[in-house]
This record gives structure tokens, sequence and C-alpha cells, in this order.
């Protein structure tokens, strides 16, 4: 079973392509929805992040209140790296488990953050980044999502850049045409790792 990264920032359309590649037959771990899950009440990573940022980042139901906590992270680096250094870890091990339980003749995992060292952790045969040029994500975030534009350019600037993306994987997968030109764009990537036929 072929193990592939999807990387890419918010806005590249991440999401749309791993929607493209679940009709295609294969199996899909979405890293954000790994983060979901490992901070539910009562799970230890979400203990951990309580002890850390205190009781008012909860929610009435006791769930985490994520857009509270996006706006403390977002503009303060040392509580960034303090939540990182809790939720990586355990998203980690969850991502390992998942995979494990795969059955498709590939699995692909998005991972917004991805690092070289990645590679490793996950035993992957391949790389590819989703990408966008600022203006346009920060565009799709204010027009798609609802962000304000400041908010949309504080998510923008903590990201790494497309030069930096681009230098530590396989392939770049541009995504600033029209959606039809994306699946294309994808279809050629699954081409060239053998996954479908010519």
């Amino acid at each position: 079973m072929k193990r592939i990264a999807i990387a890419g920032g918010i806005g590249a359309g991440k999401s749309l392509t791993c929607d493209f590649i679940v009709k295609q037959g294969f199996s899909v771990i979405d890293s954000d929805d790994v983060a979901h899950q490992i901070v539910e009440p009562g799970k230890a990573a979400w203990q951990a992040i309580r002890d850390a940022f205190g009781d008012s980042i909860l929610k009435l139901d006791q769930t985490i209140d994520r857009e509270f906590l996006a706006k403390i992270i977002f503009s303060n680096d040392s509580a960034r790296n303090r939540l990182n250094s809790i939720t990586h870890p355990a998203i980690g091990i969850e991502i390992l488990r998942q995979i494990e339980a795969c059955t498709t003749r590939a699995v692909f995992i998005a991972l917004p953050l991805y690092r070289s060292e990645h590679r490793q952790i996950f035993s992957l045969d391949s790389a590819w980044a989703v990408l966008v040029s600022p203006e346009i994500a920060k565009k799709r975030l204010v027009e798609h999502r609802g962000f304000s534009e400041s908010d949309a350019q504080a998510r923008i600037d903590t990201q790494v850049s497309n030069e930096i993306r681009s230098s530590i994987v396989d392939r770049v997968i541009w995504n600033e045409g029209s959606t039809e030109d994306l699946h294309n764009s994808v279809n050629e990537a699954l081409l060239s790792e053998g996954l479908l036929r010519g």
C-alpha cells in the first residue's frame, strides 16, 4: 500500500483534492479530523490543553472552544508552540493507527503542517503539495469561509511559504484555476504514481 502525504496551506484546496481522491477509490486520513478526535473531552490531549490554557478555553459542554483558542495561538508564538507540543505527538500516533487499518491500494495523509521528517515518521512513498498564491488564499478565506481580512492574513502569515513547501515535496499541484483543472492535475499525479491506468 502506497503512503502519500498531501501538504498545503489554508485556502489552497487540500479538502477539494482529498474529496476527489476519495471518489477515485483511495483512503484519506485528514490530520485536521484527527486533531478534532484527539481533543474530545476526557482524552489525554484535551486534559493537557485544559491544564495549559485553563478552563476559559472550554465551552459549556466541556468541548474546546476552537475559535477562542485559535485567537490566542494565532497572535502568540509561545502559545502556539505550547499547543503544538501537546497535539502533534498525539496526532501522529493516531494517524499511524489509522494508516495500519487501511485496506486500499494507497492511503493519502492530509498534512497542512507537513515537514520533511514526516517521510520517516509515516514511512511515506511520496509527498505532494497543493499550492495557491497568498493573495488567492486570502480571497478564498474572506469570500467563501467568512474570515475577516485581518484574520485571514494572520492565518496565512503563520504558515510556511510556497517556496519552502515546494522544496520538501515530490510533486506540486497548483490550484489557481477551475475545479476541473484541479481534478485533471490530481489524475496526472495519480497516473505518475501508478495508481491510475492511462
